[in-house]
């Protein structure tokens, strides 16, 4: 616990993070593969001499810059602004295990930067050998880049043997790397192919010349389906227990990971029988259809893959409620309130009757009016329960999800969240404040809806 809480009311702030990152994601894959596309047809293009193939790529270029360096940048950064802000503990951690990688990938990125742009704004101006070049720079840099960044976030599932070897190469190729990799590499080409598709179909205007893009673009999107579902298939394989467990136990994760397979084997399907084999089949509105699949598709992947690593962030290293998982058993003994900086500080301004010198003394907390108690069992609640439910309406709303609930049950669930649910974190608090907690809770616990016959008599 040392940051002060970022309180989004009703999405909760991780729930933005996975908004902001989804809305990256659609994009950041299209980078990669879209990059690949142009520095392949590009480089065939020179080589057959298709001057028009090569004014159709300029112009495919200016809608890939477009796309992905302007939105992608500024997503991205919106990426880093909501972690920074609803995630810090977990951030900065990542940043210290992986400092030499988050190195590499900045210069992956200046490359891919500096390349696309000398490559879009120089065409025409550098010499073939050299404008392909530049091409085939950006393409091996932005894959580099998803290389590394993608070693890091396998990392917050599944983190292999670090714990006994914390050294930097141990972490990067944990077991979640070549099975996501190799996900995301699939995704790139996949999703680059419903890109090509879409701008295809509105601004090639010869029929030939379209076929041409359709063709030599869905190769590329059926190796791309395989891959991911390959990578599906070996990401489950290397879950950890208590996450696949999250999987198979949590019905909207289960209807999610159907979606994933079942749109990526449709697109499959569509992408045989349309583009590879028919062509003139594909017309803007099946060019839309087909990209908003692939944002189907990626957008449940992204939930599923944030949601498995319950109730950690960083698995095993940092819990939801923002501290160290080693941090648990001091919490429990000398109190929640008095582990954070920023919460010891507002108590004891307010509260100057529950310390003793500069520590919280938790017992005292139960001889507060009971008003003052509610207070500061919302203070724990927000430090130690917003990273994923809302207070009422909202998110995964507490009030909500104890309706009907008796005060000995939510006392109990107090003392021991992870008991009622393993994906919870542990209760790191002592237990006058999961009390103090309860004592909040209670109130706002809806009651049973009136309309339920069987709980009628409990009125």
């Amino acid at each position: 616990m040392h940051y002060p809480w970022w309180h989004v009311p009703y999405l909760t702030g991780p729930m933005l993070i996975a908004i902001v990152a989804v809305l990256h994601m659609f994009v950041a894959h299209y980078a990669v593969g879209g990059g690949m596309f142009l520095a392949v047809e590009t480089t065939f293009a020179y080589r057959r001499n298709r001057r028009d193939y090569l004014e159709y790529l300029h112009n495919h270029a200016w809608f890939f810059i477009l796309i992905t360096v302007v939105y992608g940048a500024i997503t991205g950064v919106g990426i880093w602004l909501t972690i920074g802000l609803a995630s810090p503990l977990a951030t900065e951690a990542l940043i210290h295990i992986f400092i030499f990688g988050w190195a590499m990938e900045y210069v992956t990125f200046f490359l891919e930067i500096a390349s696309a742009f000398a490559f879009f704004y120089y065409w025409g101006r550098l010499a073939p050998k050299t404008h392909q070049a530049m091409a085939w720079i950006y393409a091996v840099s932005a894959w580099l880049s998803l290389f590394f960044i993608t070693g890091i976030t396998a990392f917050m599932l599944n983190p292999g043997g670090w714990e006994s070897n914390r050294t930097f190469s141990v972490g990067f190729f944990n077991p979640q790397l070549v099975p996501q990799v190799l996900a995301r590499t699939g995704g790139a080409l996949l999703l680059s192919a419903q890109y090509v598709y879409l701008h295809a179909t509105f601004r090639a205007t010869d029929p030939e010349l379209r076929y041409l893009v359709q063709r030599r673009s869905t190769l590329p999107g059926l190796v791309g389906a395989a891959m991911v579902a390959l990578g599906g298939i070996l990401w489950y394989a290397y879950l950890p227990e208590s996450s696949r467990a999250v999987l198979v136990g949590t019905g909207v994760l289960n209807v999610l990971m159907t979606v994933i397979f079942v749109v990526t084997a449709v697109v499959f399907v569509m992408l045989y029988l349309g583009p590879y084999r028919n062509p003139g089949w594909l017309s803007p509105g099946f060019a839309i259809l087909f990209l908003l699949a692939g944002f189907t598709a990626i957008g449940a992947g992204e939930f599923v893959r944030e949601a498995v690593r319950k109730p950690y962030i960083v698995y095993n290293v940092v819990l939801g409620n923002q501290i160290y998982a080693d941090e648990v058993p001091i919490l429990q003994r000398n109190g929640f309130l008095e582990g954070g900086t920023w919460t010891r500080a507002y108590i004891a301004a307010r509260y100057p009757g529950v310390m003793e010198g500069r520590r919280i003394v938790e017992e005292r907390l139960l001889d507060l009016p009971e008003p003052e108690q509610r207070h500061v069992g919302e203070v724990l609640f927000q430090y130690h329960c917003n990273n994923c439910h809302a207070v009422t309406h909202g998110v995964s709303g507490a009030s909500q999800l104890l309706r009907g609930w008796t005060p000995e049950m939510v006392r109990a669930v107090s003392r021991e969240p992870d008991r009622f649910h393993f994906f919870m974190p542990p209760w790191s608090g002592t237990p006058a404040e999961a009390e103090v907690l309860a004592r909040f809770l209670i109130p706002i616990a809806e009651p049973f809806p009136r309309s339920l016959k069987h709980a009628e008599g409990r009125e």
